[in-house]
């Protein structure tokens, strides 16, 4: 297969490159009428649990038909009409779900009481028993909290293992470049608009093994440990160790934009990561894994004082160490400009479904927008290479192979028989006017 660019870049980078779209595939209306949907997974053969990041929870059939599940939107601290990535981030059904009842949910929540001065908001991943066929909020047990600096960067996908352990996406906090916002001053008055926060250390969060941002995290719903909600699995990499909270499972994460275990193969975890100006990654996890940020973005030393310009060794000293490179990485339209595949990924699933033979075994994922203008969201479909590396291509869409979702790539999600779904919203917003959409990928015909 020959590799190019599609948007015109004539040379590979990174050893990688997206193809001109082969593989075609169909879009069919399951349901609209949504406001920022985020999170679909199985719930039986038949319903799937749609979250909206609003807070509403709905069990939506395969034909479309919606039922209220729930709404947590009282439990959720404020959110903008404008940009936003706190809300409803995260859902996953205890793996005895038939027989406990019991469902996972990672949200934020408002900044908790004796929380850090000035910092945002609280992160809260939480148990909740699901009664007649409905959440029950009274039901709700707070596992975790994790305080938040900002607004963005809270990651937040949450999936079970095959393991039993539940593994939680955590972001860095937010702000760029993974370091310290400075005081903030009205250029009239002086007058101070934003006090200066601090929220990591000189190393920024992904790589401080001593706090939760910027992880992915593994713990223990069905124990208690050290005055803990939770237990501590006990094959977790940094158990033991004084310098490292035990509930870390891999590091070197900027913002997880989804999280997800191939059903089948070995049960590898994919993780999309949003990066900062210059690459879009994606990795698979491994325990213990240093997956680089913000030393590293992608497959160049990262330069926090200038994100578009990558440095020549790290930028500060003991910064060089073993690193878990991505197994994809494009470029991202803030640097590279027309040449760059995206803005944001928006990670997916191995496909494992049977309707599409040949998607088998490919890891589907995408970006939110390649640009603000009419070429919004893009489908990409990564295959495994000989070595580290997979190669990847635009998903074409219909009889024309059009890769432009018209819309912006929020999520994906799954029913269970492996098949895949698209979620969009038609604003950059959460604000969307109800007009989210889900949307089953199928073949065509």
């Amino acid at each position: 297969m020959k590799l190019t660019r599609l948007l015109g870049l004539c040379t590979l980078v990174a050893s990688i490159a997206a193809t001109e779209a082969e593989i075609k595939v169909g879009l069919q209306k399951v349901v609209d009428g949504l406001t920022a949907p985020i999170i679909l997974i199985p719930f039986n053969k038949n319903q799937m649990l749609l979250g909206e990041q609003t807070g509403r929870l709905s069990l939506l059939s395969k034909d479309g038909k919606l039922k209220e599940f729930g709404d947590i939107k009282g439990l959720l601290g404020p959110q903008k009409t404008s940009f936003d990535e706190r809300g409803l981030l995260g859902v996953a059904l205890h793996p005895n779900f038939q027989k406990n009842h019991k469902l996972y949910a990672y949200y934020s929540a408002p900044l908790r009481q004796g929380g850090p001065k000035h910092w945002d908001h609280t992160s809260h991943v939480s148990e909740f028993s699901v009664k007649g066929g409905r959440l029950d909020l009274s039901s709700e047990r707070v596992l975790m909290q994790i305080d938040q600096p900002y607004f963005n960067h809270d990651g937040g996908r949450i999936a079970f293992g095959a393991d039993g352990f539940l593994y939680i996406g955590s972001g860095d906090g937010g702000h760029g470049n993974d370091v310290n916002a400075p005081e903030r001053l009205d250029r009239k008055t002086k007058a101070v608009i934003q006090p200066a926060i601090v929220a990591r250390g000189p190393r920024g969060n992904g790589q401080d093994l001593t706090v939760l941002l910027g992880k992915i995290l593994r713990i223990d719903v069905d124990k208690k440990s050290g005055g803990r909600e939770y237990g501590i699995p006990s094959g977790n990499p940094f158990v033991g160790r004084k310098d490292a909270r035990p509930e870390i499972y891999a590091y070197g994460i900027r913002n997880p934009w989804s999280l997800t275990f191939d059903t089948g193969g070995d049960h590898e975890l994919f993780v999309g990561d949003v990066g900062q100006s210059r690459w879009e990654e994606v990795n698979i996890i491994k325990a213990g894994g240093n997956y680089g940020w913000n030393l590293r973005e992608g497959d160049d030393w990262f330069n926090p004082k200038s994100d578009r310009t990558p440095l020549d060794k790290p930028y500060i000293e003991g910064g060089a160490t073993e690193f878990v490179g991505p197994v994809v990485a494009y470029e991202n339209m803030g640097a590279f400009g027309p040449k760059g595949n995206g803005r944001s990924i928006t990670g997916g699933y191995v496909y494992r479904g049977k309707a599409i033979g040949e998607l088998k075994g490919k890891y589907v994922f995408g970006d939110w927008s390649r640009n603000l203008g009419p070429k919004l969201g893009i489908i990409y479909v990564a295959t495994r290479g000989a070595g580290h590396k997979w190669d990847y291509e635009a998903l074409g869409l219909g009889p024309e192979g059009d890769t432009n979702l018209g819309a912006f790539l929020w999520a994906f999600g799954t029913d269970a028989d492996g098949e895949l779904y698209v979620m969009t919203n038609p604003k950059n917003t959460i604000a969307s006017e109800g007009k989210g959409m889900v949307q089953r990928l199928v073949p065509l015909k």
